[in-house]
């Protein structure tokens, strides 16, 4: 028995992407965070089994690879799935926010660099 044949499986990954194995999108990394539209917007089509799974964990602000650990998939079926939900606009995603670079401390670096000139 694999692991993919564990009891508590009963869908096999490339079943639940429609046997797809890219997203159609690059808009999610693993700390993009996903929020669940509420409510849906009229006319999206009605979500799978396992979409409504997501959309259920995605009531708060989720990161993705937590999503994936919290719905025991591989995180590339989670972000093919994502793409299908996001493009059906039943979620949200936000990437992760770039913090802006500082000048840097000029005194700090000459001191670890005259420290690893000690070496």
């Amino acid at each position: 028995m694999t692991d993919s044949d564990a009891p508590g499986r009963l869908v096999r990954p490339f079943a639940l992407t429609g046997g797809r194995t890219r997203p159609s999108r690059a808009d999610f990394t693993l700390i993009t965070t996903v929020t669940a539209v509420d409510p849906p917007p009229e006319g999206a089509p009605r979500p799978q089994a396992e979409q409504t799974r997501i959309l259920r964990r995605c009531v708060r602000p989720v990161a993705v690879a937590e999503l994936a650990a919290l719905l025991d998939l591989p995180v590339s079926v989670v972000v093919i799935m994502l793409c299908d939900l996001l493009e059906a606009g039943l979620i949200t995603a936000h990437p992760p926010r770039l913090v802006s670079p500082r000048s840097p401390d000029l005194d700090l670096l000459q001191k670890v660099r005259e420290g690893l000139g000690r070496l």
